[in-house]
């Protein structure tokens, strides 16, 4: 019975101090309610000290020490109101989150919204986590500034981003004001690509390449790089005779005939007893590597099924179907 009112007291106090329980989207107002003061520590300490201030005066008739207790006792009620004001009615909202690879930190773009006549000193933000890193930010009067906040990531999918927290200790350091703020923010994170994959397939669907217009049968020479080359096409040779730091240009060797094939990355065609997140590993590095080398390749992934082409927007669809496969 006592662990039964344990955990109802304990939801009760959660939804007091987290009001919000789903993420929320756009533009969010830390309203008054919003906001919570605690003495801090050293806000500890000084009320203790104005405790002892006010026995003693009593005890001993001094109207000096009746006089000082007051006085700091109001220097610390005008610190409340300043402490408050500091956080409060401030504008939240979020950017857009950048994609990263399994392993990585996501980053997290956060925007606070200052629309009052006054300035805000010295708010932390960070993850409503413990140790979590916290970054500080002064705020001009009618501005907004950006705070990123970075986030370690295990696992491929839709990575949401934490609780955040804010609080502040301005002015004096007695007090303590906090809020938490869950947005409807989140990164995808792509699988981590395999460290030591095998090569890129070389099977695929025959390329209807004209006869003199870049082939891969026979050697006819070499041309000036041009960007998107293949780097196993480069003439090394050629290339170590001069320096390219000094002026001397890249080179690419160049083929005739038409018996290329484009690339067919198939995940079908792995290992059936290959483990899942292996496979899409693999399938990662493989995209990863015709992009870099400037190649058109296919991909197929259970429904998806792309024609062979080549570009930031192929590599960043065939990236996003393996982040997302069957979850």
């Amino acid at each position: 019975m006592l662990t039964a009112l344990s955990e109802r007291w304990k939801a009760r106090l959660h939804k007091i101090i987290f009001l919000e329980h789903q993420p929320e989207s756009g533009e969010v107002f830390l309203k008054q309610r919003r906001v919570f003061t605690l003495p801090s520590k050293a806000g500890w300490m000084f009320l203790l000290m104005l405790l002892i201030l006010f026995i003693s005066a009593t005890n001993y008739n001094l109207s000096l020490g009746f006089a000082l207790t007051f006085v700091l006792g109001s220097v610390a009620l005008v610190n409340v109101f300043f402490c408050f004001r500091n956080l409060a009615y401030l504008h939240l909202d979020t950017g857009p989150a950048q994609a990263v690879f399994a392993g990585e930190e996501t980053h997290f773009t956060i925007f606070l919204i200052n629309r009052r006549k006054y300035q805000r000193y010295a708010i932390w933000v960070g993850f409503n986590e413990k140790n979590a890193p916290e970054k500080a930010v002064d705020i001009a009067p009618d501005s907004r500034t950006s705070i990123h906040l970075n986030y370690p990531t295990r696992s491929r999918g839709w990575q949401a981003i934490p609780r955040v927290r804010l609080q502040t200790w301005f002015p004096l350091g007695l007090l303590r004001a906090w809020s938490t703020w869950l947005p409807d923010a989140r990164a995808l994170v792509y699988p981590e690509p395999e460290e030591h994959a095998p090569p890129l397939p070389t099977s695929g669907a025959p390329s209807n390449e004209l006869e003199g217009q870049g082939g891969n049968e026979d050697f006819s020479g070499v041309r000036a790089y041009q960007p998107g080359d293949a780097l196993k096409h480069l003439a090394w040779k050629q290339i170590a005779r001069v320096d390219p730091a000094l002026g001397g240009q890249l080179v690419t060797k160049q083929f005739i005939g038409g018996a290329g094939n484009d690339i067919l990355l198939d995940f079908s065609a792995l290992p059936r007893t290959m483990n899942l997140e292996l496979k899409l590993s693999r399938m990662t590095r493989w995209v990863l590597e015709a992009d870099q080398a400037g190649l058109q390749y296919g991909f197929k992934l259970g429904q998806e099924n792309y024609a062979p082409a080549q570009g930031p927007a192929h590599r960043d669809a065939c990236l996003r179907a393996l982040a997302l496969y069957e979850l």
